[in-house]
Formats: C-alpha cells, structure tokens, sequence
C-alpha cells in the first residue's frame, strides 16, 4: 500500500475521532467522513464528508467544519508522527448522493416492471411455447 493511501487513511480515522470526541460545535451535526485524498506531496489532503439533512444543514456544518479547521489542524498534528502536517480543506461529498439517485432510479424501474407485468399478465395467453400442451 502507498504511502499516500495509508496516510490518507490515518487522517480519515484521527479527523473523524477529533470530530466525535474533541470537536464542540453543534453546526456539525451528525457527519460521516467517506474518504480522504492526500497529494503525492504530501502537502494538502481533502476530506470528503457528508451530513443528514436539507441543504441548509449542509451549509451549516460546511461553514462549522471552516471554523474548526484550525483546532482539527492542531490536534491531528499531535497524533501523528509527521514532519508536516498537510493542509486540510473539507469538501462534500456529492458521490453518495448521486449513488442514492441511482438507487433510487433502480428502485423505479423495478417496480415499473413488476407493474407492467402484473398488468399484462391476466389477460393474455402466455407467450410460452411450451404451455400448448
């Protein structure tokens, strides 16, 4: 495994344990840290979340994550063994709501089917040949 792999990793574990347990701001609310990409230098990572709730609630913990950054910052320099700790920028995580949409968008075709035969199924003969006999 890289080096950028693991510690982006790491990070994603300490960010998240420093949000549940340190981090005192009700803004945040309840968010999930999906993933973390650290640049090959090194020098910047971003941190990938998302957030229950209506866009205003996603506004609300995007602009309390900004007012915590510089104390997440901090403490995540005191847990790890690093020459220089990377400069952290938080962005949302847009991938899991398009993942629901298509979800979603399955969910409908299936049940379109399932309608669709039911509807054509008490009516007309089976198209199977082999019922003839």
């Amino acid at each position: 495994m890289s080096r950028t792999i693991k510690l982006a990793e790491q990070i994603r574990q300490e960010v998240s344990d420093i949000l549940a347990r340190d981090v005192r701001d009700p803004g945040i609310g309840f968010l999930t840290l999906t993933r973390v990409k650290v640049a090959p230098d090194l020098q910047q990572a971003r941190v990938y979340y998302t957030t229950l709730g209506d866009p205003a609630a996603r506004k609300k913990a995007a602009r309390a994550l900004d007012r915590a950054l510089p104390f997440i910052r901090r403490a995540l320099a005191m847990r790890l063994n690093l020459r220089r700790v990377p400069e952290l920028a938080f962005q949302f995580d847009e991938s899991v709501a398009h993942q629901a949409r298509v979800e979603e968008l399955l969910q409908q075709i299936k049940q379109d089917d399932a309608e669709r035969a039911a509807e054509a199924a008490p009516g007309e003969p089976s198209a199977d040949p082999s019922d003839d006999e």
